[in-house]
C-alpha cells in the first residue's frame, strides 16, 4: 500500500514538473508550445503517441480556455484522473502566473526602454517561427490523403478571408471527416468488386 501511494505521488510529481517546463514557453498562445509538449510527454515520457498529437491539440482547441491549460488537463486526468489534472494545471499555471506577476511589475520602469522594446520585437519573430514549425509537425500527422489536405486548404481560405470562427472550423472538420469516412467506406466494397470483376474477365 505504502509502494502505491509512493508510486502515486511520484508519478503526480512528475506531471507537476514537466508541465513546469512547458508553462514558461508557451508564448504566442499554446501552439508555440507543441515542440516541446512532443519532447517532454511523447519522447521523455511516452505518455502520448506522437500520432495522437495532434488529436489533443484538436480537443484543446476545440473547447473554451487556453489550449496550453486544456492540453495539461486533458493530459493529467489521462494519466491520473481528477489528481493528475490538477497536479498538471498547477504545473503549467504556476510559473506563467509568477513571471506574468514579475513582468508586470518590472515593465512599469523599463516600458520605454528601447532595449526592451526591441527584444520583446525580436520575440514575436521567435514565436512565429514555433508556431509555424508547430504547424508543420501538426500537419504531418493530420494530413493523411487528398481529403484531409483539401479539408486544411479549406479552412485555412476560410480563416483567412472570412476569419470564421475556429470552433466552428474544427466541428464542421470533424462532421466532414464523418462524411469522407462512410463515402470511402461505401466506395471499398464497390471498388473490391469491380477489381475481382476485371481480373475474372
Amino acid at each position: 500500500m505504502k509502494m502505491n501511494t509512493k508510486q502515486n505521488l511520484y508519478e503526480l510529481w512528475k506531471l507537476f514538473v514537466t508541465f513546469v517546463k512547458i508553462g514558461p514557453v508557451t508564448f504566442g498562445g499554446g501552439y508555440a508550445m507543441i515542440p516541446l509538449i512532443e519532447k517532454e510527454i511523447v519522447h521523455k515520457q511516452g505518455w502520448v503517441k506522437s500520432s495522437d498529437v495532434a488529436d489533443v491539440f484538436a480537443l484543446a482547441q476545440s473547447i473554451p480556455g487556453a489550449i496550453a491549460i486544456n492540453v495539461a488537463a486533458f493530459i493529467g486526468y489521462k494519466m491520473k484522473r481528477t489528481v493528475g489534472a490538477v497536479a498538471a494545471l498547477l504545473g503549467v499555471l504556476l510559473p506563467t502566473f509568477l513571471i506574468v506577476l514579475g513582468l508586470c511589475i518590472g515593465f512599469l520602469y523599463v516600458r520605454d526602454n528601447p532595449y526592451i522594446v526591441a527584444a520583446f520585437k525580436g520575440m514575436g519573430a521567435a514565436v512565429v517561427a514555433l508556431i509555424v514549425y508547430a504547424g508543420i509537425k501538426t500537419g504531418r500527422t493530420s494530413i493523411v490523403d487528398i481529403s484531409t489536405l483539401l479539408i486544411a486548404i479549406v479552412a485555412l481560405l476560410l480563416l483567412l478571408y472570412l476569419q470564421v470562427n475556429s470552433i466552428l472550423l474544427i466541428v464542421a472538420g470533424g462532421f466532414v471527416g464523418i462524411i469522407v469516412m462512410q463515402v470511402k467506406r461505401v466506395a471499398r466494397p464497390k471498388s473490391r468488386e469491380k477489381h475481382i470483376e476485371e481480373g475474372h474477365s
